[in-house]
C-alpha cells in the first residue's frame, strides 16, 4: 500500500507529565482505531493525540496501526527501552495471536455464523464486527475446540488481553455482544450466555454545537453538494449511513417530507422538511441530476463514501474556525437538543431520531441550555 498515511511518534510533556505525541494528518480512519485500542487523548493545546509514557507499548502500537499507516518511531529511538514494559506472565503476544490458524472446523463454525447473521438480516457493520471480535476470541483460545470454552474463559480474556492491553469498554461490550451470539448460534451447553457480565456502562453526555457554530459550518463549503450534504444531516437529525443511503424517490416534496428506509434496527421513519430544505434540495438536484443514490461519490451512480463525507465536515469546521473534534453525529445530537430547546416535546423527538427507548432520548435533558441556565448556584445567594 504505496498510499498508506503517516505517523509520526515524538516524546514531549503535557501538563509536566512524560507522553508520546501520536502526529498524523486528519484520518477518521485513525482517530477511529485510536478510539477503539487505545487509552489515547485529544490534546487541544498540542493539536494531536497522545498517550502517557508509561502506558506506551511500541509492538503493541505497531500490531494496531502497521496495516493502515507507515509509522516513523525515530522521536522515540533515543529511549525506546524505557517505552516498551517488562513481559507480563501470562500475557500473550498480541500480533502472534492475530496471525494464529484457527482448525478448519473451527473456520466452518464461523463462516456457518456469518451465513446465519445474514439470514437473520443483521447489519453489514454488525456481522463484520462480530466476526472479527469471535475470531479473535477463539484464536486466544486456539487450543480449545468452541465447543470447550466457558464463561471462566471470558474473564480470562477480559483480564489478560482487553484489559491489560488497554482496549476501550466500547470494544470490550463489542466482543462481549459477538461472543454471546455466536455460543447463542451454536447452542453450546458450557457456556452460560446468561452469566456473560458486560463492563459497566459509561455515561457520556452527547456533544451539542450552538446554533452560531452548527451556521457557521453549514455556510463554510463552497460545494453545493457538501454543503447540502451537511445542513440534511442537521435539518433532519439524520445518522451518517442514513443520509448516505437516501435515493432521490425518498424526498415527498408535496407532504414535506424525508422517508428514511431501513435505518438503524430495521426501522423507516418519516422526517418533516421545511420549503427551505425543498428549495436547497431542488436547487442541488438541478446542479447534479442523481440517478441512484441522492448523493452520489466520484463514479457515476456509487454511494457517496463515508470516509469522503468525514474530511467533508472536517474541512468545514477547518474553514469556520473550529477547532473542536467535530464528528458528523454531532450534528445529529445539536438537532435533537435544539428542538428540546424550542420547545418540542421529547416523545416527538423520541420518533424523529428513530430512538427505541425513550431512555436514549433523554439523555438531551442533560445539555439543554435552558434547563441548566434555569438552576441557580447557592453561591449566589451568599
Amino acid at each position: 500500500m504505496n498510499n498508506k498515511p503517516n505517523i509520526k511518534l515524538e516524546l514531549s510533556e503535557h501538563n509536566q507529565t512524560p507522553v508520546v505525541q501520536i502526529l498524523f494528518d486528519y484520518n477518521n480512519i485513525i482517530n477511529n482505531q485510536l478510539r477503539k485500542t487505545t487509552a489515547a487523548k485529544w490534546s487541544q493545546s498540542m493539536k494531536c493525540w497522545y498517550l502517557k509514557r508509561n502506558d506506551f507499548n511500541l509492538g503493541l502500537f505497531f500490531s494496531n496501526f502497521s496495516d493502515l499507516a507507515w509509522i516513523d518511531y525515530s522521536g522515540l529511538k533515543e529511549n525506546r527501552e524505557k517505552l516498551i514494559p517488562e513481559p507480563v506472565k501470562n500475557q500473550q503476544d498480541i500480533a502472534e495471536i492475530k496471525h494464529r490458524k484457527l482448525p478448519e472446523e473451527t473456520l466452518n463454525q464461523i463462516n456457518r455464523f456469518r451465513k446465519w447473521m445474514q439470514q437473520k438480516r443483521y447489519s453489514p457493520n454488525t456481522i463484520k464486527t462480530y466476526t472479527e471480535a469471535i475470531n479473535t476470541f477463539l484464536k486466544y483460545f486456539h487450543q480449545k475446540s468452541a465447543s470447550e470454552i466457558t464463561n471462566a474463559d471470558l474473564v480470562d480474556f477480559n483480564s489478560n488481553n482487553i484489559i491489560k492491553n488497554g482496549y476501550s469498554g466500547a470494544y470490550q461490550n463489542q466482543v462481549i455482544n459477538g461472543v454471546k451470539l455466536f455460543f447463542t448460534f451454536s447452542e453450546s451447553k458450557k457456556f452460560d450466555i446468561e452469566q456473560a457480565e458486560r463492563p459497566r456502562r459509561e455515561h457520556k453526555l452527547p456533544n451539542v454545537l450552538s446554533k452560531e457554530e452548527v451556521s457557521a459550518i453549514l455556510k463554510a463549503p463552497a460545494n453545493l453538494k457538501h454543503r447540502t450534504m451537511l445542513s440534511l444531516i442537521y435539518a433532519c437529525g439524520l445518522r451518517r449511513s442514513e443520509l448516505l443511503n437516501l435515493k432521490p424517490e425518498n424526498i415527498d416534496s408535496k407532504r414535506h417530507l424525508l422517508i428514511i428506509l431501513n435505518a438503524k434496527g430495521k426501522k423507516d421513519r418519516v422526517v418533516p422538511i421545511s420549503d427551505k430544505v425543498i428549495d436547497m434540495l431542488r436547487e442541488y438536484y438541478k446542479a447534479y441530476k442523481p440517478k441512484v443514490w441522492l448523493f452520489e461519490g466520484v463514479v457515476k451512480e456509487s454511494k457517496y463514501s463515508e470516509e469522503s463525507l468525514s474530511k467533508v465536515l472536517h474541512q468545514s469546521c477547518l474553514k469556520a474556525g473550529i477547532r473542536k473534534r467535530v464528528t458528523l453525529h454531532w450534528l445529529r445530537h445539536s438537532y435533537a437538543t435544539h428542538l428540546l430547546e424550542a420547545g418540542t416535546d421529547l416523545r416527538f423527538i423520541q420518533e424523529l431520531l428513530g430512538h427505541k427507548s425513550s431512555k436514549t432520548t433523554e439523555i438531551y435533558t442533560h445539555v439543554t441550555e435552558k434547563s441548566i441556565q434555569r438552576i441557580k448556584s447557592p453561591f449566589d445567594d451568599l
